[in-house]
This record gives C-alpha cells, sequence and structure tokens, in this order.
C-alpha cells in the first residue's frame, strides 16, 4: 500500500481549506478595516474638538455669538470624550452606502443645556471633519461636514450624551 500518495492529497485538500478560510478572512478583516479608520478618525475629531474648546478657539464669527449668547463657553470648560461608538443604521439608498450614527460620550463641569449643545455641536463637527480628512471624501459634504462619507459609509452624529 502506497502512503505517499494519500499524504499528499490530503496535504492538497488541506491547504486548500486553509487557503479558502485565509481569503474569506481578509474579506471580513477588508470590510471592517474601514469602519475601523473611520471610528478612529471621528475618536481623533472628538479630541481636537474638546482641545480646541479647553483652549477656548473660536472663529470670529462664533466668539462674537458666545460672547452674546455663550458667555461661559469662552473660558476654558474641561471636557473629556468618555467613548464613541456607532448605530449601524443599515443600507441608505440615497447616498449609496451604509449609514453609521457616530454616539459619542462627554463629561464635563456643570453648564446649562444650551451651552452642553453647542460644545456638543462642536466636537460633532470635529468628529465629522476628521472622518472626511481622512477618506479625503470634503467634496461631497457641506461646510459643516454633515454628513461625513467614507468609500461605503455615510456618516452622521446624534447628540452628545453628557454624563
Amino acid at each position: 500500500m502506497d502512503v505517499t500518495g494519500q499524504i499528499s492529497a490530503e496535504f492538497i485538500m488541506l491547504t486548500g481549506f486553509m487557503l479558502l478560510v485565509t481569503f474569506c478572512v481578509a474579506i471580513c478583516i477588508g470590510h471592517e478595516s474601514e469602519l475601523i479608520h473611520a471610528m478612529a478618525a471621528a475618536r481623533s475629531g472628538a479630541s481636537e474638538g474638546v482641545i480646541a474648546d479647553s483652549q477656548a478657539i473660536y472663529p470670529d464669527e462664533a466668539y462674537s455669538d458666545y460672547n452674546r449668547v455663550h458667555n461661559r463657553l469662552i473660558s476654558p470648560s474641561g471636557v473629556k470624550i468618555i467613548k464613541i461608538d456607532y448605530l449601524d443604521q443599515g443600507y441608505y439608498p440615497l447616498y449609496n452606502r451604509t449609514k453609521i450614527q457616530l454616539r459619542i460620550y462627554a463629561t464635563g463641569p456643570p453648564l446649562n443645556k444650551t451651552d452642553l449643545n453647542c460644545l456638543g455641536e462642536r466636537i460633532n463637527f470635529h468628529a465629522r471633519k476628521s472622518i472626511c480628512e481622512v477618506f479625503k471624501t470634503e467634496n461631497l459634504t457641506n461646510s459643516f461636514f454633515n454628513p461625513a462619507f467614507s468609500d461605503k459609509y455615510v456618516f452622521t452624529t446624534g447628540d452628545v450624551h453628557w454624563i
């Protein structure tokens, strides 16, 4: 009985199966890679929004508005990002992409609701902007980067959850 031929056939079958499994895993990782990059960009952007807020850096128009309406926001606020997660809202035919809603959780000093909303808008703006910059899709969106685009996803942000 020739065992050598049987070992070769089993080896070929095992190698073929492993290649098939490897390709399937690579495809799954490739699909998740874009979402992972987008979430990292959102974290970076949200942190940038907090840093800009903590240094009280505002454009001229925003500064005059904040000086009149949100005087507390002129001085540093000490906001910290707790976590960012997302909600997959399924395929969105208008943009031919999967819609993802980012949910940002933050904490900070006690402020009134309108001031918290302003800070949350700044954080959301920077998160969306960062996603557009990473995927070079600034030309697909408006000046508020809402929504933000990647190749396969469209990103929106809900109100920042203050803890």
